[in-house]
């Protein structure tokens, strides 16, 4: 019996010990931030595809990290960005330009950062005449928000890719009446101007959103014109939180997850830019522009 008693105790002790033991707070430490040391990157320029040092290579070679790549003028206007390891990066204008490499880990982040050159302007890089159809090269061009032909707004599904390939569910309303629905007022909604007089630049004057308002503010900077095959995917991206011009439309304040600065063409013609603004929840939303008359 005494045996047994000394048994019983001993383990209500090594139950106590373990209770006590898991009952303590745990600790998790995320490590110590990567030294710049570490970071292992190339950015070269390729002289013998452009003298001037138009195309710059990016590289990451830090093992185990998510690389994070962006670059800006002299004046630090943001002109692009990219998660790839490797790729390559267009500079048609000379200039001094800022390369900055990030690198993240459980820890947090670590950045460096590389002046690169280019000596001479490269008009060749904007021989895709989708870039004078958008900017009218240097001259700039001017577009508003359509209302003379048809409806501002238009609905096409999350496979449509553009008016020449088609692809599901699509509607063009032809006037505003045809969507009352949507609370869009009968007023000047702004400009969006993209030119490319020695920069990507754009100026975009929105209207204000509040019902009745004609307040109007000006915001200028920098984009990036994303191009691929067949038009499938080509995109307009704002830098620096600058966004793309828009109407004060339902999705405002009924929807969530709509990018103004980051937006998928649906046409682009020398009289006709469509572009699509994706949903959080996957629904898209086309806004009609056409040139401004001068």
């Amino acid at each position: 019996m005494k045996n047994i008693k000394i048994t019983v105790i001993s383990f209500l002790m090594l139950g106590f010990a373990i209770l006590s033991a898991s009952c303590e707070p745990e600790t998790h430490s995320l490590g110590n931030l990567p030294d710049k040391s570490v970071l292992n990157f190339e950015i070269t320029q390729d002289l013998g595809l452009k003298p001037g040092g138009n195309v710059v290579n990016l590289k990451s070679l830090t093992p185990g990290i998510i690389p994070y790549w962006s670059y800006s003028d002299s004046n630090g206007q943001e002109l692009g960005h990219t998660n790839l390891g490797e790729t390559s990066v267009s500079l048609p204008f000379a200039g001094t330009y800022i390369f900055k490499y990030t690198v993240f880990d459980k820890a947090g982040s670590v950045s460096a950062s590389k002046t690169v050159t280019v000596t001479e302007n490269d008009t060749s890089l904007f021989s895709d005449p989708r870039w004078s159809m958008l900017t009218n090269g240097e001259a700039g061009k001017t577009w508003i928000i359509n209302r003379v032909t048809e409806s501002p707004l238009a609905f096409v599904g999350s496979g449509y890719i553009n008016t020449v390939l088609g692809g599901d569910s699509s509607w063009f309303p032809a006037s505003i009446n045809d969507i009352p629905w949507s609370g869009i007022e009968n007023k000047n909604f702004g400009e969006v101007t993209f030119d490319l007089n020695g920069g990507y630049n754009v100026r975009v004057v929105q209207t204000s959103e509040i019902t009745g308002s004609l307040q109007q503010a000006t915001a200028v900077g920098t984009f990036s014109f994303l191009l691929t095959a067949n038009s499938v995917n080509d995109r307009i991206v704002f830098n620096g939180g600058l966004k793309m011009l828009h109407t004060n439309a339902y999705y405002t304040s009924l929807s969530s997850g709509f990018s103004f600065s980051n937006v998928r063409l649906i046409e682009l013609t020398d009289t006709s830019l469509r572009y699509a603004m994706i949903a959080a929840d996957g629904g898209v939303i086309v806004v009609n522009l056409i040139p401004k008359a001068t």
